[in-house]
């Protein structure tokens, strides 16, 4: 199997990881120093992204690539992007949006894990709440 096809599958393990509220397979496909850049704009870390998760602030209902997983790697870093569908709630009601997904990955200790990931939103099928910070 490809590089790139391994990355495709991990990114799809990862959100599934996500949307399941899978912490412990979250977290070993997640770089310590992980960092989300949020459609709103705020950069939440590794810590703070999961914590979110854990303590049911932020929730995922729908997390899904709806266009082609695309693929740029080298042997130590890659690069995946894609729209996805996204359907959180995060401190308030129910939102979805579909966004370009940017997420970067690195080979740390012989595993990819997800180092960086950005949420530019598309459209939004919901509530028009810029306060979203998830």
């Amino acid at each position: 199997m490809s590089d790139a096809a391994v990355l495709r599958d991990l990114e799809g393990r990862r959100l599934r990881s996500l949307v399941e509220t899978d912490l412990t397979a979250a977290d070993a496909l997640h770089a310590d120093g992980y960092e989300l850049m949020t459609p709103s704009g705020y950069v939440l870390s590794k810590q703070e992204y999961l914590g979110g998760i854990a303590s049911g602030q932020l929730r995922y209902q729908v997390f899904e690539p709806v266009s082609q997983i695309v693929v740029r790697v080298s042997s130590q870093a890659a690069i995946l992007r894609y729209q996805a569908l996204i359907t959180v709630q995060a401190d308030g009601p129910m939102r979805s949006m579909i966004c370009w997904h940017t997420d970067y990955y690195e080979r740390l200790d012989g595993s990819w894990q997800a180092v960086w990931s950005q949420a530019t939103v598309i459209s939004r099928q919901a509530a028009q709440d810029e306060s979203f910070k998830g």
